[in-house]
């Protein structure tokens, strides 16, 4: 009797509210979302970096009286809401906390509800800030080594090669006022920064044999420092075409990277495809894809060698599941990135313990003083020797630290396309009343 958990009735549940709270620092903005319901229990999601909230708060009419455990059902009758990119991140953020709160009702972790765990603890491999110097880059490697973890990431790319005389080749006329000015040239860094809004196959943007060296050159003094036991994965590139990415990877191959990131935008299968069977290090790309239909063309033509799906993108737990085990049947591993709060990285974990072709999680914030503190768990550090333990408790396993949420709070819209205008009508404190959002006004069927 001790085992049944008394305070919850799960086919009596209904959600009853739905609030935000923005944390993060700088550009970084973390949306967490929290679903209120009848019996007091109340589901954790997270809205992807970069997102607005608004893309959670526009759903919370679409589930008001809903029963959370419904969620399959739910999360079918929001997924038209959703999209690639960020698009999708209140659909995945709210498919989040309807697992958080399925778990806690049942008084189960939520990879139960996904079909039980592979494993007790998560591989993290940690991103690490971009250094020009690649002595100190290196450095940088070595002591994520000697922290625990054993997967590293580092970015390396265009920035290298263009600090070279001659390390690119770039049309001139990405800056409007060179057109304007009859201009023959202008400045190399304003127009890498032009193009970054540009598709990489549209840039023009080419490596010359000058910025591939330099390039090698920066990674074999990393490797030198590190050494070849560990994993290195790289991402960044640069908005470079096809033929440059492959020609720079020929070139890499010599240092056994653990895999080349997003080369080239996700949506053209057949290069990535072209790209793959020209290199000899593993690709992959997925971090902006929504829902397993988005990733069947990669995964059906074998076009990459790992997928990596980010699961505030992807479709939350369940769906970013069911994409990695559709990949393991052609033999594709997965990866996870994340780039979010404690509470988007624990519904990665819970994910990766229910998928056995899972590889490794990506944690941006192991150098962030306060991360941790933003909520309570099972362990007093969730990264611990570059590992995270699968939580046992229900739910995603962790609770919310208030204060430390309203410490850190950001509510400025700026870096991500927004203005400091729309302030008016972006949540500004933690958790406050979202009233406004309640009633639906729209029909939201998509067939007659």
């Amino acid at each position: 009797m001790n085992s049944v958990n008394t305070n919850s009735s799960p086919s009596d549940l209904k959600i009853t509210d739905m609030r935000i709270a923005v944390v993060g620092e700088n550009n970084w903005r973390w949306p967490i979302i929290k679903l209120y319901t009848n019996q007091g229990l109340v589901g954790l999601g997270e809205v992807r970096d970069g997102a607005s909230a608004r893309y959670a708060l526009m759903l919370k009419s679409r589930l008001m009286g809903e029963n959370p455990c419904d969620v399959e059902r739910l999360f079918r009758k929001i997924t038209q809401f959703g999209g690639h990119g960020r698009l999708g991140g209140g659909v995945c953020g709210i498919e989040m906390a309807l697992m958080d709160l399925a778990g806690k009702a049942y008084g189960v972790p939520a990879y139960m509800l996904a079909g039980g765990k592979y494993r007790d603890q998560i591989r993290v491999y940690s991103d690490t800030p971009s250094k020009e110097d690649p002595i100190e880059m290196g450095n940088a490697l070595k002591k994520r080594v000697e922290r625990g973890f054993t997967y590293l990431k580092m970015d390396i790319g265009v920035w290298i090669a263009e600090k070279v005389k001659g390390g690119l080749i770039f049309p001139n006329d990405f800056q409007e006022e060179n057109i304007e000015e009859g201009a023959t040239g202008g400045s190399l860094k304003s127009m890498m920064v032009e193009a970054q809004d540009t598709m990489h196959p549209f840039t023009g943007i080419q490596l010359t044999d000058t910025g591939i060296k330099a390039i090698s050159e920066y990674v074999k003094a990393v490797r030198d420092i590190v050494g070849y036991e560990t994993p290195i994965a790289t991402d960044h590139f640069g908005h470079i075409g096809l033929e440059s990415c492959i020609r720079l990877g020929r070139e890499l191959d010599q240092y056994s990277l653990a895999w080349y990131e997003d080369m080239i935008p996700w949506q053209y299968t057949n290069q990535w495809k072209q790209l793959k069977n020209s290199v000899a290090t593993p690709v992959c790309t997925g971090e902006d894809i929504y829902l397993l239909e988005g990733f069947k063309d990669l995964i059906d033509n074998e076009a990459v060698s790992i997928i990596h799906p980010d699961l505030a993108t992807s479709g939350g737990i369940l769906e970013t599941k069911r994409i990695g085990d559709y990949a393991q049947q052609r033999g594709i591993p997965m990866a996870l990135h994340q780039a979010g709060s404690p509470v988007v990285a624990m519904a990665n974990v819970h994910c990766a313990a229910a998928t056995e072709g899972f590889i490794g999680l990506e944690m941006h914030s192991v150098d962030n003083p306060w991360w941790d503190d933003l909520v309570t768990g099972e362990t007093d550090k969730i990264i611990n020797n570059g590992f995270v333990k699968v939580p046992e408790s229900p739910g995603l396993g962790i609770e919310l630290n208030e204060d430390a949420v309203k410490e850190h709070l950001n509510t400025n819209p700026d870096g991500w396309g927004g203005s400091s205008t729309e302030l008016e009508i972006y949540p500004t404190g933690a958790f406050e009343p979202t009233d406004e959002w309640t009633n639906l006004d729209s029909h939201d069927r998509t067939w007659s």
